[in-house]
């Protein structure tokens, strides 16, 4: 998938509907390969006459032509996630006593480890009550997999999972991890990770995945000593439309 983001607001909307945007986002992958560095540049243009300050460009499963044409016209990546995965299970055992996430009750505990633990994160920062609400509507929430590890009557660390069905195969996912921060260096990421794959496993999924800030080295590193590879990578870019065109 790929996405423009024109700033200001006003001015996306002005270029939104422009045939090199529209194509440019929902053409396929050989007449973006062929054709998208040239699209870019009429939309770079079109936006530039609008009085545009800025545009960001978002590819899930980016590749060198994206990167070439990013860097054809000057952008600069600006974000990396990564997707890892691998076959389950996962080897290595783990001894951490978890429990099942209670809606309705964990709400203010799971926010305030979680709002500690990703304080430095463009997405998962900042959380409130209507962010959490918001996903236990969706159709893919279970409790049962958003285990929840406690100490002294007090959560520390989580392993929120998913599930992916309509994926084929389908995939089990490692949706959220984190572990507060009074607690890092102890290796509870280690034993939460090896406990949501687990119980991915346990109901039926021979394939997991997880997303991590390709800047997160330690992360990355951990993933791949439990077996997992690198298997895509998301990226954005950005340009500053003040200055003039490279």
């Amino acid at each position: 998938m790929l996405r423009v983001q024109v700033h200001p607001s006003q001015v996306h909307l002005e270029v939104a509907g422009s045939d090199a945007l529209l194509r440019l986002e929902r053409g396929d992958a050989l007449d973006v390969a062929m054709y998208g560095t040239a699209l870019l540049g009429t939309v770079l243009q079109a936006a530039r006459a609008a009085g545009a300050t800025r545009l960001d460009l978002m590819v899930e499963g980016a590749g060198d032509v994206h990167d070439a044409m990013a860097a054809t016209h000057g952008l600069t990546c600006t974000r990396e996630i990564v997707q890892m995965r691998g076959d389950l299970p996962v080897p290595g055992s783990w001894s951490i006593p978890v429990r099942p996430f209670r809606v309705g009750i964990d709400e203010p505990a799971f926010l305030e480890v979680n709002n500690r633990a990703f304080a430095w994160h463009p997405d998962q920062a900042g959380w409130t009550l209507d962010d959490i609400t918001a996903r236990e509507a969706e159709p893919w929430f279970d409790p049962d997999g958003f285990l929840l590890h406690e100490r002294d009557g007090r959560l520390v660390g989580f392993c929120w999972t998913k599930v992916h069905p309509d994926e084929r195969p389908p995939l089990g996912e490692i949706y959220v991890i984190g572990v507060d921060p009074d607690h890092q260096g102890q290796g509870l990421g280690r034993e939460l990770v090896l406990a949501g794959f687990d119980w991915l496993t346990r109901h039926g999924l021979h394939h997991g995945i997880l997303y991590v800030e390709a800047t997160n080295a330690g992360a990355i590193a951990l993933y791949e000593k439990l077996g997992l590879a690198r298997n895509a990578v998301d990226r954005w870019w950005t340009i500053d439309l003040t200055e003039p065109a490279p």
